[in-house]
């Protein structure tokens, strides 16, 4: 498993397409578990909280996510079917943009339906942290990396280094 980064430009090509739907007939239940399990643990190794199928070569529509000291989900086909409060902007990092941040608007909540490993149905309310994961890692499926949305300019961690930190 090989974490797809904008760096690479067939890698970045499959980062910006939008996912088709995970379709659980085509896999058997021990092959989706596995899948779940290998993300989870890549998504560790790597020091993220969350991956989407698509920052690892997948075309099918599931992430895992597990934010600080929380649950650990897995959600395929997720829809977002509702939000609430007010746009927070959010400084957000990715782990197929390494080394560089920007604030992004997010929904402070969100409703979030899909289906779980399983392919039964899910729904998750979500605030803070975990809806802006999930916003995140949803936009992913989409085609869309965080920095298609900051209207800042990425700051690398070099620039902070050079200029912040004096």
């Amino acid at each position: 498993m090989e974490l797809h980064t904008i760096h690479n430009p067939d890698q970045n090509k499959i980062l910006h397409k939008k996912c088709v739907a995970f379709d659980f007939t085509k896999y058997e239940k021990k092959e989706i578990k596995a899948m779940v399990v290998e993300m989870r643990k890549k998504m560790h190794e790597w020091h993220g909280i969350g991956l989407a199928a698509t920052q690892i070569g997948r075309n099918e529509q599931f992430f895992v996510a597990r934010p600080p000291e929380g649950k650990f989900y897995a959600v395929f086909n997720p829809k977002i079917t509702k939000t609430e409060g007010k746009l927070i902007l959010m400084e957000e990092g990715c782990l197929s943009i390494p080394n560089q941040y920007g604030e992004v608007p997010r929904y402070e909540k969100l409703v979030l339906e899909g289906q779980d490993q399983n392919g039964k149905k899910i729904k998750i309310k979500a605030w803070g942290m975990l809806a802006h994961i999930f916003q995140h890692e949803y936009d992913h499926l989409q085609g869309v990396l965080y920095a298609d949305k900051t209207s800042a300019a990425l700051r690398t961690y070099e620039y902070e280094r050079k200029y912040e930190k004096k």
